[in-house]
């Protein structure tokens, strides 16, 4: 696999910046809790207009217990997520003991 990106051009590529789940949701309650405008919300905190819809979005869904892809939000959907994968590494490791005691 072969890219005709230089070396060059791959070390003067701008990196964003991750922005954490609390800052989403502060920027996104801007516009669901206070009535700013997706552009002026991005615009106040430095944020693409596009970014904070997804964001925005996101933050709805999660508010009706709805779950998109990607890093939940909330509080409350980071650790709902935490739960499944928890409860879905302890039902593998059930049926891998129950597999063992028929062998």
């Amino acid at each position: 696999m072969h890219s005709n990106m230089t070396s060059d051009s791959i070390m003067n590529r701008k990196v964003r910046p991750r922005s954490s789940p609390e800052f989403k949701v502060e920027c996104a309650q801007l516009v669901i809790d206070q009535g700013y405008s997706v552009r002026d919300a991005a615009q106040a905190m430095g944020v693409g207009k596009s970014t904070l819809g997804k964001w925005v979005q996101k933050l709805k869904s999660e508010r009706a217990g709805n779950i998109l892809p990607g890093q939940p939000l909330t509080d409350e959907q980071r650790e709902i997520s935490e739960l499944k994968r928890q409860i879905k590494r302890l039902e593998t490791e059930k049926d891998i003991l129950k597999r063992l005691r028929l062998f």
